[in-house]
């Protein structure tokens, strides 16, 4: 019986991860499409935003999973709320 268990555990988790993968990387798409929307660089929403340029690429690239404060500071940047940034459906 904990085999059962553990491979329902283990699949649970491979499920999580798969999806949060994807939320992060909609995530990244959206950052970019804002941010080149506002036609601002990568070294541009960086200074505005006083968030590292790599940091910035390695979102936009699904790379990482951002922190709420880093999201914040990126939306201020952007000069939109926090909502906005995340906002990933119409």
């Amino acid at each position: 019986m904990p085999m059962i268990f553990f491979s329902k555990c283990t699949t649970l988790a491979l499920m999580n991860k798969l999806r949060n993968t994807e939320q992060i990387a909609k995530l990244g798409e959206r950052l970019r499409l804002l941010r080149t929307a506002k036609k601002l660089s990568l070294e541009q929403l960086a200074y505005e935003a006083e968030v590292e340029i790599s940091q910035i690429h390695r979102i936009e690239k699904a790379k990482i999973n951002p922190t709420y404060t880093t999201l914040l500071a990126l939306a201020a940047g952007l000069g939109i709320t926090i909502s906005e940034l995340v906002k990933l459906e119409d």
